[in-house]
């Protein structure tokens, strides 16, 4: 299995050394494959823009799909294309801007970012750990297969990034607590327990989301500040980010995962091909048991 595993490495990191022009070809084989003959999520996908856009033609929803089908080989291949690229290539792919970031740390704060599922964390992730003036911890949730879990870490922490798991992120975290750092939050992530998740009308339908992001920021008042991230063009992301609150604390339990699903939704409706549609958020059917951790009146019809 090993010797397999190196073989596979060895493969994907000579497709990473082909020029990113060769390499989307290779994505526009595969969004035709992955789109039109085997359809892969694509009945979550259609469920989903249904969910989301229901003024909108299946026409409409339809050239969505297209286009989010697109931006997701690009993804992958993209992220192959991290294994071997230079400073040069990473600064062309990442036009963020990060001032207003890295002005929050000269005041020696903490900075918890709460961002989306959107495309392409990879290059984005690499653009922020090379441009923050301070430690870059990223969480995330390891993949299964135990080869590409090894693979994308060692994508994601090539230029800094600190990575901690999600399935055990208090005991990874303890070691960066008493030292300066911005982490960044996928905040749309499914809760593993929808019995312990505050519960919102996502696009009009009942969806969990996880109470850990806003929980962290209320107890340790770190500043918040909402990211999102976009294709400019084809090998090219830009990012954003907004200051929310530098005083978390004072908030109730629940307001800032109100204002942090107000801000989704917008983003989402700007750049609808931009969303992991692929990514069933809403996954867990709502139950009356879950009533006291309602931030609203729900959707139920």
């Amino acid at each position: 299995m090993k010797l397999l595993n190196w073989i596979l490495y060895a493969f994907l990191y000579s497709l990473s050394l082909l020029p990113l022009k060769i390499l989307y070809l290779i994505s526009d084989f595969f969004w035709v494959i992955v789109f039109y003959v085997i359809g892969y999520r694509k009945k979550v996908v259609l469920s989903n823009l249904n969910i989301a856009f229901p003024e909108k033609t299946d026409q409409e929803k339809r050239v969505i799909a297209r286009k989010f089908y697109r931006n997701f080989t690009d993804t992958l291949v993209e992220s192959v294309k991290v294994m071997s690229s230079g400073e040069k290539l990473a600064k062309k792919m990442f036009v963020g801007n990060l001032d207003n970031l890295n002005a929050i740390a000269e005041k020696g704060r903490n900075v918890q970012i709460h961002a989306m599922h959107n495309f392409n964390w990879e290059i984005v992730n690499h653009g922020v750990s090379r441009l923050l003036k301070y430690p870059f911890l990223g969480v995330y949730q390891p993949i299964t297969n135990k080869f590409f879990d090894d693979v994308f870490g060692k994508i994601r922490s090539r230029f800094g990034t600190k990575l901690i798991p999600a399935n055990d992120f208090k005991n990874n975290f303890i070691q960066f607590d008493q030292e300066l750092h911005l982490i960044a939050l996928v905040a749309d992530q499914n809760p593993g327990n929808p019995a312990k998740a505050w519960w919102l009308n996502f696009f009009g339908k009942p969806a969990p989301f996880v109470m850990g992001p806003e929980k962290a920021a209320r107890q340790r008042n770190t500043v918040v500040v909402f990211a999102n991230f976009f294709k400019v063009k084809r090998g090219v992301y830009d990012f954003e980010s907004v200051l929310i609150t530098e005083d978390p604390s004072s908030m109730l339990p629940g307001d800032l995962t109100k204002i942090y699903l107000k801000y989704i939704e917008e983003r989402i409706k700007e750049r609808p091909d931009n969303y992991l549609w692929s990514h069933r958020r809403w996954k867990h059917p709502y139950k009356p048991e879950y009533a006291e951790n309602c931030l609203e009146p729900l959707n139920l019809s």
